[in-house]
């Protein structure tokens, strides 16, 4: 007979999910009510606004998605681009690679600029491609890409996309949370995110916002947009402002209380302050890792402080590392995707998950794993290089 499953504890500090704060997972737990019931409505009017705060931005279509993150990114494109839009994507990792599958499944022709995997977009090469395609309708980038830990500047490729009369598509689900994002300051027109890397909630939403550039044009579609359940237009009945609500789909009730109390947290501790948790647990993490010899992918200026991309010692099996971590101390990292495979880890320190006992347990883990698979390790030295910067920053 199958019995109920308890999952085993785990610290994680992989690409995402990220550790749930007690709150959270305890807010999962509450009863469940109708998804039309006032209580609910009230609490979703909530959602909305601290979402807003979240992403910089006042902009009315601001909700969560009750999908997870891919479709948020599809909820994007279906609605923006229509068959012959020719789109700008802009790929240096995974991820702008699923941008690139999402112009092409709806009939847009995607024009892509490509950097090396562990470089920033290029906006010399954006520009150039602008200037090659007049008739650009969108630009599509990865602002904090989950495969590399590389941050690209969202600012200055939002201005190329203005001054060419584009719209912008942003994936920010590594960055909600962890890094600078400013979706009005900077003119994002489309954008969205996932609840599972900063935000430190269970994965299965994706909170997305489209500025009053980005409805215009969905409202000026001359297709009928080829997903119903990701249609803005109709989802819009149900997440609208006001009392009176359009059924639309029941939403993931549970699920959204516990991305509220997530949104209840971030207020708490301040937009600008859970940035600044991000950069200072990195720098402990970043001087504990070099210490022990090992180096970053991604060059310091364009560093994303909650996924450090970080290479793999010669002559050690970097999946038995991992194997040896989860099996003896609980603890989940990541593994290189792509050209990457079994030549970086991916450390992620997100949200709840990025503290300074995770960030010792990290560095002392790998330490006793790499030593005793034979690493040149110096011993002791990790720890003391984290502490150092945890006494004087």
């Amino acid at each position: 007979m199958t019995t109920s499953f308890y999952p085993p504890q785990r610290t994680l500090m992989g690409p995402g999910p990220s550790d749930v704060n007690p709150r959270v997972l305890a807010a999962l737990s509450r009863p469940t009510i109708g998804h039309l019931d006032p209580e609910f409505i009230r609490m979703m009017d909530e959602v909305k606004q601290m979402l807003q705060y979240a992403f910089k931005t006042e902009s009315p279509l601001t909700m969560p998605i009750s999908a997870p993150g891919s479709a948020g990114m599809e909820a994007c494109f279906v609605n923006l681009v229509e068959p012959g839009d020719k789109v700008i994507v802009c790929q240096n990792g995974v991820f702008g690679g699923r941008m690139k599958e999402n112009v092409e499944r709806f009939g847009g022709v995607a024009v892509m600029v490509e950097d090396a995997w562990g470089k920033p977009v290029d906006p010399v090469k954006v520009e150039a491609a602008f200037a090659e395609h007049s008739d650009v309708k969108v630009l599509a980038f990865v602002h904090a890409e989950t495969s590399t830990g590389v941050l690209s500047d969202a600012k200055t490729l939002c201005q190329i996309a203005q001054k060419h009369g584009a719209l912008t598509i942003v994936d920010t689900v590594t960055s909600l949370g962890g890094s600078e994002l400013d979706v009005d300051g900077w003119g994002i027109d489309a954008v969205y995110s996932g609840t599972q890397k900063c935000l430190s909630c269970p994965p299965g939403i994706s909170p997305v916002s489209f500025n009053k550039r980005a409805v215009e044009v969905i409202e000026a579609r001359q297709s009928k947009t080829p997903s119903w359940f990701l249609d803005q237009k109709l989802v819009m009945g149900y997440w609208g402002g006001g009392a009176k609500r359009a059924y639309h789909h029941t939403a993931p009730v549970n699920s959204l209380y516990a991305f509220h109390e997530s949104l209840v947290m971030l207020e708490e501790e301040g937009l600008e302050n859970a940035w600044a948790r991000h950069r200072h647990h990195h720098n402990a993490l970043r001087e504990g890792l070099e210490a022990m010899g090992i180096g970053f992918l991604v060059e310091e200026p364009y560093r994303l402080p909650q996924l450090n991309s970080v290479f793999v010692p010669d002559g050690i099996d970097e999946a038995e590392v991992r194997r040896r971590l989860l099996a003896d101390y609980s603890l989940e990292i990541g593994a290189g995707l792509g050209a990457l495979a079994g030549k970086v880890w991916r450390i992620g320190l997100m949200g709840a998950a990025c503290n300074k006992k995770n960030v010792l347990l990290c560095l002392s883990a790998l330490e006793n794993t790499l030593s005793a698979m034979g690493a040149d390790i110096p011993a002791g030295k990790a720890i003391a290089a984290a502490e150092a910067v945890y006494t004087t920053e």
